[in-house]
């Protein structure tokens, strides 16, 4: 063997035990999913549902009420008393009318009330 060869097979060695690295993520996308494991995008969202809420619904209604989470297009609603509950009932459609225009992305089908405590 000359100096060539066992060049030639030194470098061939390298290329093989070389380890190939993925190209680095888009900053965009390392951010979305750090948001998503941490479940920033719930309580942005959250906040969203409880601007989107009180314009539909108005301030006094509002007031006794505390929207919660979006599971499958249902808005859940926590209810003060169910007098509160009462008032709602008519205007739901228009409410969900509502909730639809402001937060297209939810996809929000339904309202879900239940009466229980507001902290």
């Amino acid at each position: 063997m000359n100096d060539k060869d066992d060049q030639r097979i030194l470098q061939q060695d390298y290329r093989g035990k070389q380890v190939r690295l993925p190209p680095p993520k888009t900053m965009g996308d390392a951010l979305s999913q750090l948001l998503a494991r941490r479940g920033y995008a719930q309580i942005q969202t959250a906040a969203g549902c409880e601007a989107a809420w009180r314009a539909a619904v108005g301030e006094k209604l509002a007031a006794h009420t505390r929207p919660g989470n979006v599971k499958r297009g249902v808005l859940e609603v926590l209810v003060r008393n169910s007098s509160v509950l009462q008032e709602l009932a008519f205007v739901k459609a228009k409410a969900i009318k509502h909730l639809k225009q402001s937060l297209p992305e939810q996809q929000i089908r339904d309202v879900r009330f239940r009466v229980g405590t507001l902290d």
